[in-house]
C-alpha cells in the first residue's frame, strides 16, 4: 500500500506514525469517492417525524441497511481492498468478522478478483454466513466469538502470506467507513449531533474523524450495549464486565482497537449504554414506524435517543442504522414479542367443566368481543384439577391493551375462572 500523506485535515492526538496514516487514507478514500466509489450506494438519509415526536429532537436516518451487502462496513472493506498492491492481491486476504465486515470483503473481493478467506464466530446468524459465501468467499465457523475467530484469521494470515484486513483498527478501514458522515453532512449540515454504534470502533473513529473535518463543533456521541461495555469501560474509567447474548452482536467485541480507542477518547463527547430490551423496543419501532428493517446493532442509536431524551431534546440528531442483517426467525420472534408486550397478543389459561359445548363456548364469546383465536392447547390429562375439570391455554389477539381486557371480562361475565397464562 503506497499512499501519499496530503491532508490537512485535523486529526486526533496520536503518534506522528499514525497521524500520517491516518491522512493518507483520508486522500486515498477522497480520490476513490471522486471516481465513484466503487459503485456502493449513497445510502438515503431520511426524517422521521413519528420517531422524532417520540423522541424530542429532530431525528435523521442514515439508511445503511439498504446497502448490497446490508450493512455499512463495505465502505471500509472496499476503501482497504483498493489500496492493496498487485502483488497483494495476488496473495489474497483473509478476514474475521461477525457478518458484515465478511459480506464488504467478500464482495469487494469478489470484483477485484481477488481470493478471500472470512472466519467468522459459531452462533453467527446464517443469513450473514450464507449472504458471505453466495459472495463468493470461503467461509470458515471458527470460535465462540470475534475475538477468537480474529484470532485465527490473522495465523491463518500468517501462516499462508495472505493480507489480513482488519475490520475496524486500519487507517484505510476507518478513512471509508468515514464516507458515511460525509454524506450526512452533505445532506443535512446543520446537524448537531451525530450518534454511532460502537463495537471495534471503525464506525465511530472513522466517521466521527470526517464529520469533525467538515463541521469541527459538530457532537459526537458512542453507544454500546450494556453487555459489551468495552470501551465505555475505557471511556468512563468503570469496570463493568463484558460479555453474553445481546441482539446487537454486530457490535459484541470484548477488545475495541487500539486505534480506534485512541481516537474515539479524544474524539468522542459521551458514550452511552443501552439494554436489551431497549435495543428490543427500537429494532421494533425502525419496523413498526419507518418501516426499515434493523438488526440489532443498527437500532442501539434510536435506543440511547430514545433512554437519555433530555440529552437530545430540541437537537437536530444524525443516526446511523448501520445494517440489517437479520435472522428471519430472530425476526419473527421479535415482532410477536412486541405484540405481547402492547398486548395485542396474550394467552389466557380457562378452567372448564369437562362436559361437551364448554370450547365452543369459550370461542363464540371470544368472536362476539372482536377477537380472533390465533392457538388453543386443551389439557386434561397432565393436570392436578378434578377429574371432572379441565382447562386450555388459547393465544388471541385484540386491537389493543384495551380490546383484550373487554375479551377478558366478557369470558368472566360467562362464569369462567379465566387467568393470563402469558405474553
Amino acid at each position: 500500500m503506497s499512499l501519499t500523506a496530503r491532508s490537512t485535515a485535523p486529526l486526533p492526538d496520536c503518534p506522528p506514525q499514525e497521524a500520517t496514516a491516518l491522512s493518507a487514507a483520508f486522500d486515498h478514500v477522497d480520490t476513490l469517492r471522486r471516481d465513484g466509489f466503487g459503485g456502493i450506494l449513497r445510502a438515503p438519509m431520511i426524517a422521521s417525524p413519528v420517531l422524532s415526536a417520540s423522541a424530542g429532537c429532530e431525528l435523521w436516518v442514515k439508511l445503511e441497511n439498504l446497502q448490497v451487502t446490508g450493512s455499512f462496513k463495505e465502505r471500509g472493506a472496499f476503501a482497504r481492498m483498493a489500496a492493496l498492491s498487485a502483488d497483494e492481491r495476488r496473495r489474497g486476504v483473509v478476514a474475521a468478522s461477525a457478518g458484515n465486515h465478511a459480506q464488504g470483503v467478500a464482495r469487494s473481493a469478489g470484483a477485484m478478483g481477488i481470493a478471500a478467506r472470512i472466519y467468522m464466530p459459531v452462533g453467527t446468524p446464517t443469513v450473514k454466513v450464507n449472504a458471505t459465501r453466495a459472495l463468493g468467499a470461503e467461509v470458515e465457523l471458527a470460535g465462540d466469538d470475534f475475538d477468537a475467530a480474529k484470532a485465527l484469521a490473522v495465523a491463518a494470515a500468517e501462516t499462508s502470506g495472505a493480507v489480513f484486513i482488519h475490520p475496524f483498527d486500519d487507517p484505510v478501514v476507518l478513512a471509508g467507513q468515514g464516507t458515511v458522515a460525509m454524506e450526512m453532512l452533505e445532506d443535512q449540515p446543520d446537524l448537531d449531533v451525530l450518534v454511532f454504534p460502537v463495537g471495534g470502533g471503525g464506525l465511530a473513529a472513522g466517521a466521527g474523524l470526517a464529520a469533525r473535518r467538515i463541521k469541527p463543533d459538530i457532537e459526537l456521541v458512542g453507544v454500546q450495549s450494556d453487555l459489551f461495555p468495552a470501551f465505555a469501560n475505557l471511556f468512563h474509567d468503570t469496570d463493568r464486565p463484558v460479555g453474553g447474548f445481546t441482539l446487537a452482536e454486530g457490535i459484541a467485541v470484548r477488545q475495541p482497537g487500539e486505534l480506534t480507542s485512541a481516537i474515539l477518547k479524544s474524539l468522542l463527547d459521551d458514550v452511552l449504554l443501552v439494554d436489551e430490551r431497549q435495543i428490543e423496543h427500537a429494532l421494533n419501532l425502525f419496523i413498526a414506524q419507518m418501516r426499515v428493517l434493523p438488526e440489532g446493532a443498527g437500532a442501539v442509536g434510536l435506543a440511547a435517543v430514545l433512554a437519555h431524551k433530555q440529552r437530545f431534546a430540541g437537537k437536530k440528531v444524525g443516526l446511523v442504522l448501520s445494517g440489517g442483517n437479520v435472522d428471519t426467525r430472530l425476526l419473527s420472534s421479535l415482532l410477536l414479542r412486541d405484540l405481547a408486550r402492547s398486548r395485542r397478543l396474550a394467552r389466557f389459561r380457562i378452567e372448564l367443566v369437562d362436559i361437551p359445548g364448554q370450547l365452543s363456548g369459550v370461542s363464540e364469546i371470544i368472536s362476539e368481543a372482536g377477537g380472533n383465536v390465533t392457538d388453543v392447547a386443551y389439557h386434561k390429562t397432565f393436570s392436578d384439577l378434578p377429574a371432572k375439570v379441565t382447562y386450555i391455554d388459547i393465544s388471541l389477539e385484540a386491537q389493543d391493551g384495551a380490546h383484550m381486557d373487554r375479551i377478558q371480562a366478557a369470558l368472566q361475565a360467562a362464569g369462567f375462572r379465566v387467568e393470563l397464562a402469558g405474553y
